[in-house]
């Protein structure tokens, strides 16, 4: 009786894992296939055909890194830090976000950006004096625009969060490590 009860028990847990599995294997066809064509037509940025907006809140950055004006409080500097977390993804200071997912699902998205990867590659392989074309239509300094203000995104980011510590404010507005005093 002992017996088949752990039969049962390890065929059932066989079953779950190769159902999780195979929804994991789904989801990264998926991924593929919805990335697939922002992949095929990447030589149209290489053209200057299309381009990607840089956020708002970017070129405010750009525009005014150490701008205080409106931050006088501790939730005007949160909000101010989850628009740039929002633009730029989490901060260097933030502990990667525990989803559960399984390796597998891990698995399967890291195949999915590589598949994605090749096709952009293959797709921009057939542009001849790729470098050239994209400097002379405008491409590359869109690019270098695009870089510019990422990093002036990422700098405005720590500026915020260093008066959030300042002025003893919990994270978000202060890095993720900081503990406000008690008064």
């Amino acid at each position: 009786m002992r017996t088949s009860t752990v039969s049962v028990i390890c065929l059932s847990a066989l079953t779950l894992s190769a159902c999780a599995a195979a929804r994991s294997a789904g989801e990264g066809v998926d991924t593929v296939r919805d990335g697939f064509a922002d992949a095929a037509t990447a030589p149209l940025e290489d053209l200057n055909l299309r381009r990607d907006a840089i956020p708002t809140v970017l070129l405010q950055a750009q525009a005014a890194p150490y701008d205080q004006r409106n931050l006088q409080r501790c939730p005007a500097i949160a909000a101010e830090v989850r628009r740039l977390d929002d633009a730029l993804g989490p901060d260097l200071d933030e502990p990667p976000r525990q989803d559960g997912s399984l390796n597998s699902e891990i698995a399967a998205d890291a195949a999915a950006s590589a598949t994605l990867d090749a096709i952009r590659d293959t797709t921009t392989d057939f542009i001849p004096l790729r470098s050239w074309v994209r400097r002379l239509t405008g491409a590359e300094q869109h690019s270098r625009q695009v870089q510019a203000a990422i990093q002036a995104g990422r700098q405005r980011r720590a500026f915020l969060k260093g008066m959030g510590m300042q002025r003893n404010c919990a994270p978000p507005a202060a890095p993720s490590w900081f503990t406000p005093r008690r008064n």
